[in-house]
């Protein structure tokens, strides 16, 4: 079974709504999981500590889907080379 990497990450949102970052300098990378399990309360930990800022949101970013070597390359991305 292939490694299955999550990022946690967040900050402070321009409109609590919407999931833009007020300015991504300020993104604070929690770090990368093993599994979903240990990311899940990685975020919800974070989560509950900014409970009290409205703008203030945090999110899993599953990293394992992003790319999978076992899948031929999309004709947007051979455009790089």
């Amino acid at each position: 079974m292939s490694q299955r990497l999550h990022l946690v990450f967040g900050g402070e949102l321009v409109d609590p709504q919407s999931t833009r970052f007020r300015d991504t300098d300020d993104i604070h990378i929690v770090g990368v999981f093993p599994n979903y399990e240990s990311a899940y309360a990685a975020w919800k930990a974070e989560a509950q500590r900014t409970v009290d800022s409205a703008h203030t949101r945090y999110f899993i970013a599953h990293l394992h889907r992003l790319r999978d070597e076992e899948t031929e390359v999309s004709p947007t991305e051979e455009l790089g080379n």
